[in-house]
């Protein structure tokens, strides 16, 4: 016996939106590839290697919504809705592998420090802080409760705090002739990077192991399960997400009296309001038990 709800007011993502950043960092990519080469700066290199994982991202993401978006069938019951935790996932790896590549890279240019043409690199830079900003704007109200958004989201945020420091080094190049600061830009990319995405690849892996949501304590869980007249326990809990809307419940529930399965219907409709109420619990699953011997653990680990 069970039941489910689905909340149905959160984010529509905007698969236009994504579109016209995807072209937008097309522009910056090619740009400073271009600009890379011709100036011999590694950090402008280093942006640009960043901003072709955007647009990776980009692609990814947009098709990861619009896979999501499918219905299940008796195939894929589930439907599609892990395909934007798995291109999320995909994405904040891929940018920590950036990050690496560009740390060794910029050792070896801090070795051998190289004349850099600093006039590319803060053009550029400058061209790549107001496409990013722009790119940034476009998808920021998406970004805020879809997990597969956020991290084609954090990529863009990077890259305009990484454009900044690109512009600055130029500057300083230009200026005063500190050629060791481009691979130092370099290394502070990379780190940041990497700190961008450590929580996401958390998170989505989080998911993708079907680990209880962190904002769901299963003993308050249990305590609203015993407030509900007729219930005398919930053992053997599964908790889970299925994207970032969907949390998902199983359990068995001990009924303290042998009732008819219409009063058992009605007892089981009032926790699942109970529990979608004060938890977000979307999607539940009950087995109604009176009189069994099984265990009686909360969480039943076998």
């Amino acid at each position: 016996m069970g039941g489910s709800h689905h909340h149905h007011h959160h984010h529509e993502v905007s698969g236009g939106r994504l579109f016209w950043t995807i072209v937008l960092n097309v522009l910056i990519t090619v740009s400073q590839i271009v600009g890379g080469i011709v100036s011999g700066s590694l950090a402008l290199l280093s942006d640009a290697l960043h901003n072709f994982s955007d647009v990776l991202s980009l692609v990814i993401a947009w098709g990861a919504n619009r896979l999501a978006s499918r219905p299940g069938n008796e195939t894929h019951t589930f439907g599609f809705k892990r395909a934007e935790i798995l291109a999320a996932l995909f994405n904040a790896s891929v940018l920590t592998g950036i990050a690496l590549f560009l740390i060794v890279e910029a050792v070896h240019k801090l070795l051998r420090p190289e004349a850099v043409d600093s006039f590319w690199v803060i053009g550029l830079g400058v061209l790549s802080i107001v496409l990013n900003t722009l790119s940034v704007l476009l998808i920021k109200a998406d970004a805020r409760d879809n997990m597969n958004v956020k991290a084609a989201y954090l990529h863009l945020l990077t890259d305009v705090m990484t454009s900044v420091a690109v512009a600055v080094g130029g500057v300083l190049m230009y200026v005063w002739g500190l050629y060791w600061i481009d691979p130092v830009v370099s290394v502070l990319i990379a780190l940041y990077l990497i700190r961008a995405s450590y929580a996401l690849i958390l998170e989505s892996g989080g998911v993708l192991m079907q680990f209880a949501p962190a904002t769901v304590d299963l003993d308050e869980v249990r305590k609203s399960v015993l407030g509900v007249s007729g219930l005398a326990n919930i053992h053997h809990i599964h908790l889970w997400r299925l994207n970032d809307h969907a949390v998902f419940l199983e359990a068995h529930l001990d009924f303290r009296e042998d009732v008819p399965l219409s009063e058992a219907t009605a007892v089981v409709e009032t926790l699942e309001k109970i529990l979608e109420t004060r938890f977000g619990i979307t999607h539940t699953t009950f087995q109604c038990e009176y009189g069994r011997h099984d265990d009686k653990h909360l969480v039943c680990s076998g």
